[in-house]
């Protein structure tokens, strides 16, 4: 693939995603004020950009077997850990943004986890087996993820309630 249509292709697959996460946060705001119709266009109009999405990370190849899907997102999970959040956290320490620190922190405690439960999919899969898992419980708030219920969340204290299950 040449260079122009790679990068280009690249940032559309970034937009569409970008538009499809942004739409999903409207339709959840749309219901939460009682326009359910709204809320059901943003979820459709999502999923065609997702679509979108799927479609040009197809054409740029990044679809692999599922090991090596998985090692890709151990690796970018990884390197959020270690790199991305704590240089986007010294920024924000030093422009005093509170809120953003607040939303590092969550992400940051959250990637671990998703890391190390990556890892073990991974072992599974090399294994030839699917990995042995039961239900997940995820915090709203924060992004916390756990595969047993919990009474508070341990990172930012949410309540079991505002845990989706997995």
């Amino acid at each position: 693939m040449g260079e122009m249509t790679k990068r280009f292709l690249g940032e559309a697959f970034a937009g569409e995603s970008q538009a499809h996460v942004k739409y999903l946060i409207f339709a959840d705001k749309a219901r939460e004020e009682g326009f359910s119709n709204v809320a059901r266009l943003f979820e459709a109009i999502a999923f065609a950009e997702f679509v979108h999405a799927r479609n040009h990370f197809e054409a740029l190849g990044n679809l692999n077997e599922t090991t090596d899907n998985l090692q890709v997102a151990i690796d970018g999970e990884n390197w959020e850990v270690n790199e991305m959040y704590p240089a986007y956290n010294a920024v924000a320490e030093l422009q005093k943004e509170s809120k953003a620190k607040k939303s590092i922190h969550y992400a940051i405690e959250a990637e671990k986890i998703h890391s190390a439960l990556y890892t073990k999919a991974k072992q599974a899969v090399e294994e030839g087996r699917d990995i042995d898992i039961g239900e997940l419980y995820i915090c709203s708030v924060c992004g916390y993820t756990t595969d047993s219920k919990v009474d508070r969340c341990p990172v930012c204290g949410a309540g079991s309630d505002r845990f989706k299950k997995f």
